[in-house]
């Protein structure tokens, strides 16, 4: 007898008992971005909903993020100085260190991720040290060791280099091991897009390029077989985790990975995806929540296991009713 599909989706009660793929809190990893200086929250114009703090207000946002059961973020600084190779981003007093630092010591039971790059700290915006107008890719190597140690003595319980440099993951997980940090692992970066839906984001870490664009290291968004090479060397280096970068317009190569590899998959669903949602719904041609519970679904769908979202806060409201 042929089946009656239907028959399964009547009610509530039977659609969500039949529920293939389901959201929880714990899926996600909130960003922040945390800006040297005092009294600062500022919205980003481009990512309504999504503030700029100093240290000494970030206790607003983490008070809620507790609240609300995420127990992950995923740290980005904005320093008062920038310079050519991004020193900052490893000066022990660094925004990010300092960040680190308070945070484990006034939220211990959240885990702090930090991102690993330099287009926040440098002064062309560029994820690296430049050579003839490109990123130096070795050179770039020797400073990521510098940082993603300052980060661990800071306190770091993860690290996630996001700059696409070849060897980053190999060099790091080198560093951390070397100096006693075994225990710290790696969220790679693994398959990360030259995408226009990273714009907003350039906005709220004031990284923009000063000139050029980011796709002699950036993958080509055309290439699908390329990303199993690009994670099956995080693999080989030592990460813990693989990422996808953008999420929504890259979820088959989200479900490859997934099919492809053992290790846990995250994806980050960017800027761009968040605020395409936000315009379109406070001009009223979308439902909001909606499109955002489904946008989520479908990253957890084509096997994510792990979403950072700027939804992160709304989206855990939704669930925890």
């Amino acid at each position: 007898m042929q089946e009656r599909l239907r028959d399964n989706r009547k009610t509530e009660e039977i659609r969500a008992k039949v529920r293939e793929t389901h959201l929880k809190v714990s899926d996600f990893i909130y960003p922040l971005f945390i800006e040297e200086g005092e009294n600062i929250k500022k919205e980003i114009a481009s990512m309504p909903g999504i503030f700029r703090y100093s240290l000494d207000r970030i206790n607003e946002e983490l008070d809620e993020v507790m609240e609300l059961g995420i127990k992950s973020v995923i740290l980005f600084g904005i320093p008062l100085h920038k310079d050519a190779e991004g020193t900052e981003s490893w000066n022990p007093d660094g925004i990010i260190q300092k960040a680190i630092t308070q945070i484990k010591k006034d939220y211990p039971a959240l885990q702090v991720i930090a991102d690993v790059c330099f287009c926040e700290y440098t002064d062309h915006g560029h994820c690296g040290v430049l050579c003839n107008h490109d990123v130096d890719n070795d050179l770039t190597l020797n400073n990521l060791r510098k940082q993603v140690l300052a980060q661990a003595k800071a306190g770091v319980d993860m690290v996630a280099p996001s700059g696409m440099m070849d060897f980053a993951v190999r060099e790091i997980r080198d560093e951390l091991d070397k100096n006693g940090f075994e225990h710290i692992p790696i969220m790679g970066y693994s398959v990360k897009y030259c995408s226009s839906y990273y714009g907003p984001f350039r906005d709220a870490a004031d990284s923009a390029p000063s000139f050029g664009d980011r796709r002699t290291y950036q993958m080509d968004f055309a290439n699908r077989n390329e990303a199993i090479k690009e994670a099956q060397a995080d693999v080989d280096e030592g990460a813990a985790i693989l990422m996808v970068k953008p999420a929504l317009s890259y979820l088959d190569i989200i479900r490859d990975l997934k099919n492809n590899f053992d290790l846990p998959i995250a994806a980050y669903n960017v800027s761009g995806e968040y605020s395409m949602i936000k315009a379109a719904g406070k001009n009223g041609w979308i439902d909001e929540q909606k499109v955002m519970m489904e946008t989520l679904l479908s990253i957890k769908r084509a096997g994510a296991d792990i979403i950072i979202t700027y939804f992160a806060k709304e989206a855990s409201k939704i669930l925890n009713n």
